[in-house]
């Protein structure tokens, strides 16, 4: 029996691995996306939280990616209501180190290039603005503008989600031992036992970009830097919704953003690394976030605060800068036609991943020949068929009220419209079966294993539901324990 090739071979679960995995699926190709960990295991998950155009960008007069970041912005705000939301950020100008009139301009410059747009302009600080000086030291002095919030590795799998429903094979915990080019089409040997061919392949290894190009014997005209960016998370430093960006003596800014109701994230650092896995926070990061927090804000921080902590290894473009900060934020798609193609992908954003996915096919459109044609811009994701979110949120709750108000708006947020189906047959507190942990349920690990890919706890915990920072370290334990016994026998046959 002749297995016929699949189009696409697509290296990386990460956020632009599954960006090109829908746009290409959606397009009419068939494609396999092998990713060796998780989906979004590691730098897609430990980026800010943000969808944004860059404000600092503009220092590096990286005019083309903020615009183009800011369009996306607009996109990506509509598209998925559940896990994205608008956020005003307070830029405080005590302790500035940047004047005041530059700052003003290039905010002023930040909103002519997101054009036409839904979001809350720019504007001053004002002494009625109490809610967002009362955490600040100093006077009264500095500007709002608006971003937004995104759950980034639920961002990562609802394009996997929506690839998989326009055909895609997308497979967790398998990877490209190696490959070559032979009669037209790759040969690729994978982790699972199994040789697969494709028409192409894309290498979106992320930080592995480089590593991933020698295991395929093929040498690329572009460069990687890898910067390690890190977090750490606090108590709830401030109320509301909003957010601050701090200026640092260094001309670096760090975010204080509200984090998952209970807690204050803070980040980044730009610590350039030598190899992915060196993606840890170590004890000067760590003391670099306290300080910023210490120089801004009247409640003061230290390392014994800090209650959890992730670090991502960014793949940037080399272009040559001096100082990681100063690094393009920009993408670089470097196609190789030496035999079929191979598309590999430098540096990337989680704001404009989509965008980057509809280039990589207008890149691979012609040497495979088929047709590249715009197809997500438009389009929303899965679960984010909302038209507005408090009516959305209290239509749960009416619907099924033994949810609960925190586990009914957690849900809501998470799955969105996706919801009526996961709960198509629950009527009861009863039909959602025992408590995993957290007020994670069978029927919502069962969705997550079967529909999202999750197949162990820190794929729960970490990623999807980010329920391991309300847990204790036992109850983190228990909630292991129960889903191994729940999917033990998912596992064995995954193992076959």
């Amino acid at each position: 029996m002749t297995i016929k090739p699949y189009d696409l071979l697509i290296i990386g679960g990460g956020i632009n691995g599954c960006a090109i995995a829908r746009e290409a699926s959606l397009l009419g190709l068939t494609v396999l996306l092998v990713e060796r960990d998780d989906l979004a295991a590691h730098t897609s998950s430990a980026s800010t939280k943000l969808i944004h155009g860059g404000l600092r960008y503009l220092e590096y007069y990286e005019f083309k990616l903020v615009a183009e970041a800011l369009r996306e912005r607009e996109r990506l705000v509509k598209a998925a209501p559940h896990i994205i939301h608008p956020m005003r950020f307070v830029l405080p100008q005590t302790n500035a180190v940047r004047p005041w009139w530059m700052v003003r301009l290039g905010l002023y410059l930040y909103d002519f290039l997101g054009g036409k747009m839904t979001l809350a302009r720019s504007r001053g600080l004002r002494k009625s603005d109490t809610a967002y000086l009362a955490p600040l030291k100093g006077a009264a002095s500095g500007f709002v503008y608006s971003d937004a919030f995104v759950d980034d590795a639920r961002l990562t799998v609802l394009n996997a989600i929506d690839a998989a429903a326009n055909g895609a094979d997308v497979r967790v915990g398998t990877a490209v031992e190696s490959a070559r080019r032979e009669d037209g089409l790759w040969q690729a040997a994978l982790s699972d036992g199994s040789t697969v061919s494709a028409r192409a392949m894309v290498n979106a290894a992320g930080p592995w970009v480089h590593q991933m190009l020698g295991k395929l014997g093929v040498n690329a005209a572009s460069g990687v830097r890898l910067v390690k960016g890190s977090h750490i998370v606090v108590p709830k430093l401030f109320e509301g919704t909003h957010s601050y960006i701090l200026q640092q003596p260094d001309r670096r800014i760090v975010f204080a953003i509200p984090y998952q109701g209970d807690f204050t994230e803070i980040g980044t650092t730009d610590i350039p690394v030598d190899a992915p896995e060196d993606a840890k926070i170590d004890d000067a990061e760590i003391a670099y976030l306290c300080d910023a927090v210490n120089l801004h804000f009247t409640q003061q921080i230290s390392p014994a605060d800090v209650t959890s902590t992730w670090s991502g290894v960014r793949p940037l473009y080399d272009d040559g800068a001096s100082e990681a900060k100063a690094v393009t934020r920009d993408y670089v798609l470097e196609l190789d036609t030496n035999g079929p193609p191979l598309l590999s992908i430098f540096g990337g954003k989680i704001t404009t991943a989509r965008h980057l996915a509809e280039e990589a096919m207008e890149k691979l459109a012609t040497p495979m020949g088929f047709t590249a044609h715009p197809v997500s811009r438009a389009r929303v994701f899965p679960g984010g068929a909302i038209a507005d979110f408090g009516s959305f949120l209290a239509s749960v709750r009416a619907t099924w009220p033994f949810l609960g108000d925190a586990r009914s708006e957690r849900m809501a947020h998470a799955y969105g419209s996706m919801l009526a189906e996961m709960l198509r047959d629950v009527k009861s507190a009863d039909d959602l079966g025992s408590d995993l942990g957290g007020g994670l349920t069978q029927v919502e690990a069962r969705w997550l294993h079967d529909r999202e890919w999750a197949r162990t706890p820190d794929d729960v915990l970490k990623r999807r539901s980010k329920l391991g920072l309300h847990l204790s370290d036992a109850a983190q334990a228990r909630f292991a324990d129960h889903w191994n016994a729940l999917f033990s026998a998912a596992a064995q046959q995954d193992a076959l």
